[in-house]
């Protein structure tokens, strides 16, 4: 290539600063001097000797692997992927050493395009691999501007979601007991229409409440519910729905229970553990729970509406049968008609 009147080392060193993706290419296509940048494309062997074939692989336009093929599409973008993996995508542009036809020498000058931020992982490339103008380096800046806003905006996004979460289960939540609150009904309700899931219904009542309430305060009767409330948790399972209604009311969906009798050992059990003693200070109050309750398959299709109405016959029953009492829901007991208690 002397016979160019080019010195490869000089122009070499000089084509480093400029274009450190550079290729000096001799006339039968054999790299003679490859930049710091393509080096580390090529970690595994220096490129110098290697003909320009064997390093990449020209996908367009398609031609054969000759120098001459290669010279006549001097000036064109030229679309390369390194021969060996990560088989990276280039561009390049090849331009003709000055100097004898013969000689054939040429510079193939390269770039990542696209390519350039997978290329600056793979390759451990620094702002020292670019050329000092080359807005490669802007547009990593902006990638990576880009990347932390986008990652700000996923953090704000979250904490956003999250407190909408908690905004949805603040507004369905009861504050004094930590059940659901009666705006959780109609969801839960919804929920079961759309599935088909069979279901039971338990409307439960406090006996005696009032009582507690205007002798030992509202103090005394907050305690009773939480107490309640957590009793009735701890009596029923995890994909249960508690409702509290407002004040010593308590709806309990129940999905799964289609057996009558599975309903009322449950229900016995509930009213045995509310009328356990609960403490308050140095005193311990006692109270019953009556409960009525109704089965979604005996309804054709089940109505939520009705089921709460017959639920609500059904405790009215219980309570008119002495309270700390159960009942459930059938045709008798509507055709009797059972007035609500006074008393709470």
């Amino acid at each position: 290539m002397s016979e160019t009147g080019l010195d490869p080392g000089k122009l070499g060193a000089v084509l480093d600063t400029l274009c450190p993706m550079h290729i000096l290419l001799d006339g039968s296509g054999h790299v003679v001097h490859a930049g710091p940048a393509m080096r580390k494309l090529s970690p595994e062997a220096a490129p110098e000797g290697m003909h320009l074939s064997d390093l990449l692989d020209l996908r367009r336009p398609r031609t054969s692997d000759s120098m001459e093929a290669l010279l006549a599409l001097a000036g064109r973008k030229l679309h390369f992927a390194l021969r060996k993996p990560p088989q990276t995508e280039l561009k390049g542009v090849l331009v003709p050493l000055p100097g004898p036809e013969e000689q054939g020498g040429a510079v193939l000058n390269l770039s990542f395009g696209i390519s350039i931020v997978d290329a600056v992982r793979d390759f451990a490339l620094t702002s020292a691999d670019f050329a000092a103008t080359d807005l490669a380096i802007e547009m990593l800046y902006l990638v990576e501007a880009k990347s932390a806003a986008m990652e700000e905006l996923r953090r704000l996004n979250s904490r956003l979601d999250g407190a909408r979460i908690e905004a949805v289960q603040a507004a369905f939540t009861d504050k004094l007991t930590g059940l659901r609150n009666r705006r959780a009904l109609d969801p839960v309700m919804a929920r079961l229409a759309e599935t088909g899931t069979a279901f039971a219904l338990m409307h439960l009542d406090l006996d005696y409440f009032k009582d507690v309430n205007d002798t030992y305060g509202h103090a005394a009767g907050d305690a009773v519910l939480q107490a309640v409330a957590g009793r009735l948790t701890g009596g029923t399972r995890d994909h249960d729905t508690l409702i509290r209604l407002g004040g010593d009311e308590f709806l309990l969906v129940l999905p799964g229970q289609t057996q009558a009798s599975a309903v009322a050992r449950l229900a016995g059990r509930l009213i045995r553990d509310i009328a356990r003693p609960i403490p308050f200070g140095e005193r311990a109050l006692t109270i019953s729970a009556s409960i009525g309750a109704s089965l979604s398959q005996r309804y054709d299709p089940p109505d939520p509406a009705r089921m709460m109405h017959d639920a609500d016959t059904a405790l009215y029953a219980a309570k008119a049968a002495g309270r700390s009492a159960y009942r459930l829901y059938s045709s008798e007991l509507g055709q009797m008609g059972a007035d609500a208690p006074q008393q709470g």
